[in-house]
């Protein structure tokens, strides 16, 4: 029986659209739709077990892949199958996740996996940008209980015009690349790099994003209405006490108020707080405490954060003492490891980046495979989050989604500032020793000393900082917190870290938690921010004003060349024998890479001795040296014969030519070496191709000035020409 299809059309404007369509695929799943764009095609389905996990959170899991099929391309490596994911699809879960999260219940636990896949790729449809609308869209025709519809856009901006969803060629020409995840009433979620815009146009931009984000929102909740939306499932909810609740709180409040209004450190404050839970738990028996000590365990956490948050709110004290645009103090370190291209230490309160920088050739490019994008970069990052930097000790199993998606923020952060020219390929690694808030920006301060320590000429300094914001409803009362700890970020009713140079943004992320947020309170928020960036920048220019002029004496120097495509082959030699031999006598990497539209050859010299890059230069010079016709050429007797002398160029030794002993001088030369020796140096004229002989011609007398003739010896114009064979 042919399946009955629902569908409902988005229009974007310019004549593209999206459909979001279900009914025909994937129908055992507790919701499934089809988004496409283009031929660009995602499917998305949702399931959630009925039964509540035995857990206090949400296992939610967003799973986002990309099949090779869908663009008609196998996959690398032995199996010729998809694996695990790569950054570039674990940055799209990220994505989805942080605005689908907060929407359920809190006391919903249910194990709930939301799985994505390009089932078909479009090359001008980017499909991370659908990924949160097809999410969403799968959510509404199920019964999970799910607050309200969501979707995501990316907005890009071109002469100052801004476009929804633009293509990847368009983000090339684009001054704005953000995602922005909203419901209809709220934005809750912004990610993005920016060409330092200003916050008045961050602003203007999320608007944008949002305007089209209420249609795409009540696309679907059309299409569930037009499907048959379900009741919402019933769970087991928490257990609430409200008697419990009041008495917790009773007995914290003042306590903890206390406390949070000392000032004190994080570890302190941590040993304070857990002997104030201790105390109320004391105050119940065993049995009350086997009965509801989960209880006991929540209340308390909520009268912890009632009065953090009413002590900034009321008194603009924090946690550690500070006010609210107080920033922690903040000491710099640059070469501190004496064996890398460039380090740095970035220390800002209790959290701590260490930063190296690694230069090489295009060979080390991070090469990026992925159905929707082939390519590479020249500049890449990789932020590392061991779990001794908050004081833990759990087993290490590969990189976390955390580490992926903070060292991806650092990275958009920095690269706009890496000069176009620059002939390395770059690589940051920020290993975080210390964290108690912002590991992320501390990774941006820490690689922006640690490149201008490596001598990467940086256009322009990056500073970050990570804000908060703690609102009240009811009262309108508000708190923007500049520098936010660990437990700020819990807390607050935003969390976003903004980068930039003295002149404007270059990326942000942001989480509101709040509904309602109004954009005067976002722009306030940014202003504040741009405060702090400032004053950490300030700290970098102390520590290192400018990028050191060169690179470091044992980091590899980098000369790059271009040579016509017809000399690539001699470079390399038979089996690369040439190349091979040059780098190993000169200590060198070679590279060389074909232009396929010019086809010539670009070849990267990396050494650590300039000695070894100018004997490069020189072969390279001397494999392409090719002679112009009636120039003067130094040249010198390497070889004599009975006829002439093998002369070699001076400017490009190894390129060899015969100087005949006809052209060694005016006068009849009977042996050759009655005009030149071996190693005389001396100039020829260059003649090109001997039309006779079909061999290079040059000419010692040529330069010479020429004998007068004999008295009596007649012009050779005068003298009587030959007769003709034929005449004869």
């Amino acid at each position: 029986m042919i399946p009955k299809v629902y569908k409902e059309v988005i229009d974007l404007g310019d004549g593209r659209e999206i459909s979001i369509e279900t009914g025909k695929l994937a129908k055992q799943a507790h919701g499934s739709v089809v988004v496409q764009s283009g031929k660009c095609m995602l499917l998305c389905t949702v399931v959630s077990n009925y039964k509540q996990s035995d857990v206090d959170f949400l296992p939610l899991t967003v799973d986002y892949r990309e099949k090779f099929a869908a663009s008609g391309r196998y996959p690398g490596g032995f199996f010729k199958r998809e694996a695990r994911p790569s950054d570039g699809e674990v940055l799209t879960m990220r994505l989805v996740d942080r605005v689908l999260r907060p929407l359920f219940p809190k006391d919903y636990h249910a194990e709930t996996q939301v799985m994505i896949q390009l089932m078909s790729h479009d090359d001008d449809v980017m499909p991370d940008a659908m990924a949160g609308l097809a999410a969403s869209a799968a959510i509404q025709l199920s019964d999970f209980p799910f607050e309200c519809a969501i979707s995501e856009a990316r907005v890009g901006r071109i002469n100052g015009e801004f476009i929804i969803n633009p293509t990847r060629a368009q983000l090339e020409e684009s001054d704005i690349d953000m995602m922005i995840g909203a419901s209809a009433d709220s934005v809750m979620m912004v990610e993005g790099e920016m060409k330092e815009i200003s916050e008045e146009e961050m602003v203007e931009a999320i608007k944008f994003a949002h305007d089209h984000i209420k249609i795409q929102c009540a696309a679907q909740i059309k299409l569930a209405e037009a499907f048959g939306k379900k009741e919402t499932r019933e769970y087991d909810p928490e257990r609430e006490d409200e008697d419990l609740a009041k008495k917790i709180h009773d007995l914290a409040y003042d306590k903890v108020y206390n406390v949070a209004k000392a000032g004190s450190s994080k570890k302190e404050r941590g040993l304070a707080f857990s002997e104030i839970k201790e105390e109320i738990k004391a105050t119940f028996s065993e049995e009350e405490l086997e009965d509801f000590g989960d209880l006991v365990s929540k209340y308390y956490s909520k009268a912890e954060k009632a009065a953090i948050r009413d002590l900034t709110l009321n008194e603009g004290l924090r946690l550690d003492g500070r006010k609210t645009d107080e920033i922690r103090p903040i000491w710099c370190e640059v070469d501190y490891l004496p064996s890398t291209h460039g380090s740095s230490i970035f220390t800002r309160g209790e959290t701590q980046a260490l930063a190296t920088v690694t230069l090489g050739t295009s060979r080390e490019a991070n090469q990026i495979d992925m159905p929707s994008y082939e390519g590479e970069e020249t500049f890449y990052l990789h932020y590392n989050f061991p779990p001794f930097c908050t004081g833990e000790a759990r087993p290490i199993r590969g990189t976390s989604r955390r580490e992926v998606g903070h060292g991806n923020l650092a990275q958009r952060a920095l690269k706009g500032m890496i000069p176009a020219d620059c002939p390395y390929t770059v690589r940051i690694v920020s290993e975080v020793l210390e964290s108690n808030g912002s590991s992320s920006m501390a990774t941006v301060c820490s690689g922006t000393m640690a490149l201008m320590d490596a001598g990467v000429q940086m256009i322009k300094p990056v500073s970050g900082i990570a804000m908060g914001l703690i609102s009240d409803s009811e009262t309108g009362k508000y708190a923007v917190l500049s520098d936010i700890l660990g437990d700020e970020d819990h807390l607050g009713d935003m969390d976003f870290k903004v980068t930039g140079t003295a002149d404007g943004i270059t990326a942000c992320q942001m989480d509101i938690k709040v509904k309602g947020l109004s954009y005067e309170i976002l722009v306030n928020a940014l202003k504040q921010a741009a405060e702090g960036r400032i004053h950490i920048l300030g700290k970098l220019i102390e520590t290192i004003a400018t990028p050191n002029t060169d690179v470091k004496a044992h980091a590899p120097k980098m000369v790059t060349k271009t040579i016509p495509g017809e000399y690539i082959g001699a470079l390399i030699g038979p089996g690369g024998k040439v190349i091979q031999e040059l780098q190993k006598t000169t200590g060198t990497t070679i590279v060389i890479n074909e232009d396929p539209i010019t086809e010539e050859g670009l070849v990267e010299i990396l050494g650590t001795s300039q000695e070894g890059i100018d004997a490069v230069l020189a072969k390279i010079d001397s494999i392409t040296f090719k002679p112009v016709v009636n120039s003067v050429y130094e040249v010198k007797v390497i070889k004599m014969l009975d006829f002439g002398a093998v002369v070699e160029y001076m400017e490009a030794p190894g390129n060899e030519v015969l100087l005949h002993v006809s052209e060694l001088a005016w006068e009849r030369t009977e042996n050759v070496s009655d005009v030149v020796n071996m190693g005389d140096i001396f100039d020829v004229k260059y003649f090109g191709i001997d039309s006779r002989t079909r061999k290079e011609k040059v000419s010692r007398k040529a330069l010479l000035p020429r004998p007068p003739r004999p008295e009596g010896d007649k012009p050779r114009d005068d003298r009587k020409p030959r007769p003709n064979k034929r005449e004869e």
